[in-house]
């Protein structure tokens, strides 16, 4: 973990400029920078700000539970943080003025430029096809899988949605806010009544969430556990596949939950299937959708137990990518390098030279290539041979020998070569 100063994140910021303003929510604001991470390269990043002093205290527990949990490509990177100092007071010298009161800490993280899942799904001219709709919900989903196994304290999100879900530019989407997260020990999880967190209240801290995606079940502390962000996922699953909001007061029912479980036990799941964009095209990919929404409708299930484990559900969703015949596809910064996942690791750039065309103005009348290299060799001989011939000539005649025109070249660079081997004719 690094630690910046609270002037050089104010200076990158801009003086938390609006127009660096990225992201805004109840407890804070979030921020573009670009900062130093060592040597002379800099990287962007983001920088979240507290708003209040609950903010604050939402933050720094945010900072805890990211600073504890695993490396995973589907977990937003944490990159540093700001600490607070209290400035030295000078020794036997009394103020009338009071100091003023230090800086708010501040958390820099990942910075990722593609939005939301939200916006992509909501506000986006374009929705999302189908195969890019299973990928990112795999995504997410390993990446709760790798919370929940955490050791030696599982994390629990209690904030899993569509809002908090970002999209990376290497094409993978990536899960944030970690601000209502707790840590708690695995051997409580199997006990009645939950276990201790990290705050140290044998209760649990009080039920949290996001209306529409809270889980109706987790209503006492002590029922807080791995099921609860199985049940917010489950609802990211239905706002994908139909492309509708959560909580919708101008439909009934308003809840997403209440419209689509019901057609799906019914049966009738093609009509939750999102209308914007058109139907899968094969059986194999309907078969895939369909046993997407099955899956949705156990992580929704009134009964805990008939949730699946999140390792479950990363398997199903893998299984529905291959089913259809579906491959992931990479994005053009994925296919050249791997994504900075700390700070001090350098960006490496495979790039492979390809062929130049070379070809010579005063012979490129020959129609292929297998053409051209037998008439350039013949050509070659040839040339020998009439040199030789015109200087013997000049020779006895006590003329001077005529210079030959050297043949002139046209050369057709391409744009990612990198070395060029030129061929005479």
């Amino acid at each position: 973990m690094k630690e910046f100063s609270y002037e050089e994140v104010e200076a990158a910021t801009g003086g938390f400029a609006a127009k660096n303003l990225v992201g805004k929510g109840s407890h804070g604001s979030v921020y573009k920078a670009r900062l130093r991470g060592g040597g002379s390269r800099t990287a962007t990043v983001a920088v979240k700000r507290p708003s209040h002093a609950q903010g604050e205290a939402k933050l720094a527990n945010e900072i805890a539970v990211l600073s504890a949990a695993p490396r995973h490509p589907g977990i937003v990177a944490f990159v540093g943080v700001v600490v607070a100092r209290p400035a030295p007071a000078d020794a036997g010298v009394k103020r009338a003025v009071a100091a003023p009161p230090p800086p708010p800490p501040l958390l820099v993280m990942e910075y990722v430029p593609n939005g939301s899942l939200h916006d992509l799904l909501h506000r986006a001219p374009r929705p999302p096809p189908w195969p890019r709709r299973v990928e990112i919900a795999l995504d997410v989903a390993r990446a709760v899988q790798a919370l929940h196994a955490a050791a030696p304290r599982v994390i629990i999100h209690r904030d899993v949605k569509s809002a908090n879900v970002l999209l990376g530019r290497d094409g993978r989407a990536r899960l944030a806010d970690f601000s209502l997260a707790v840590r708690v020990a695995a051997t409580a999880l199997s006990k009645e009544g939950g276990g201790d967190d990290d705050e140290g209240s044998a209760a649990g801290p009080a039920p949290a969430g996001t209306i529409g995606y809270l889980d109706p079940c987790y209503t006492e502390p002590g029922r807080l556990g791995p099921e609860s962000d199985v049940f917010s996922f489950g609802v990211v699953l239905l706002e994908l596949v139909s492309g509708r909001k959560v909580m919708d007061v101008s439909a009934c029912p308003s809840s997403i939950v209440a419209w689509a479980a019901p057609l799906i036990a019914a049966g009738r799941a093609r009509e939750v299937l999102d209308a914007r964009v058109a139907a899968p095209p094969t059986a194999r990919a309907e078969g895939a959708v369909a046993r997407v929404l099955a899956l949705a409708a156990r992580c929704v299930s009134e009964s805990v137990e008939r949730r699946p484990a999140m390792a479950e559900v990363a398997s199903e969703l893998h299984g529905a990518l291959e089913s259809a015949g579906w491959r992931r596809r990479r994005g053009v910064v994925e296919r050249a390098c791997k994504r900075i996942a700390s700070w001090g690791q350098r960006v490496r750039w495979s790039r492979r030279v390809r062929a130049t065309k070379v070809e010579c103005t005063e012979h490129s009348d020959s129609p292929t290539a297998a053409s051209r290299s037998i008439a350039r060799a013949r050509r070659a001989r040839c040339h020998r041979v009439q040199t030789t011939t015109r200087a013997a000539a000049a020779a006895r005649s006590n003329e001077p020998p005529r210079i030959h025109r050297k043949p002139t070249f046209r050369f057709q660079f391409e744009t990612n070569s990198i070395s060029l081997s030129l061929l005479r004719c």
